[in-house]
């Protein structure tokens, strides 16, 4: 699951912003968050909701909304004619990919994915350089030891939402 904004996300106000929203929908509409990472133009997650719930789309959209009305108003463009229409905002973009993880396979794979990610775009030479990630929540608990590199080619990058 991901989703993309105007590359400005890592800083150290926007960073702590984007946490407090997460925080502030997951205290009324709980959820878990079992992998992330978050990088300057998108980020990924994998959540887990309650059982029965399926409001994933309400929970993006009201972290988008948080973020958005308290963010700097110097990362705000103005708005297009058809966002003035549809009331929507300019930082975040209105799409996003959501799958329903399968089976304890398809698990690690996203989070393999979500890990590697910070390599792949170039931002850092390991995971465990990248700042913005749940990899080294995974090093702590022994999923993964810290010299991990397991993404390297055992997941294709099609069909993950990029």
């Amino acid at each position: 699951m991901w989703y993309c904004c105007r590359g400005f996300i890592i800083g150290c106000c926007n960073v702590k912003l984007l946490r407090t929203a997460f925080r502030s929908v997951k205290s009324v509409h709980p959820f878990t968050i079992d992998a992330f990472v978050l990088l300057p133009e998108h980020l990924h997650c994998i959540w887990m909701l309650p059982p029965g719930d399926k409001e994933y789309p309400m929970r993006w959209n009201a972290i988008k909304n948080y973020f958005t009305r308290r963010c700097s108003k110097r990362y705000k463009s103005p708005p297009s004619l058809s966002q003035q229409r549809k009331r929507a905002q300019t930082i975040w973009q209105p799409r996003y990919w959501e799958h329903q993880i399968r089976d304890d396979r398809d698990f690690e794979k996203h989070c393999d994915y979500i890990h590697w990610n910070p390599v792949k775009h170039d931002l850092a030479p390991h995971p465990g350089n990248w700042s913005y990630s749940s990899f080294h929540r995974f090093v702590k608990l022994g999923i993964y030891p810290p010299d991990w590199s397991g993404y390297l080619g055992s997941v294709k990058d099609e069909g993950y939402g990029e």
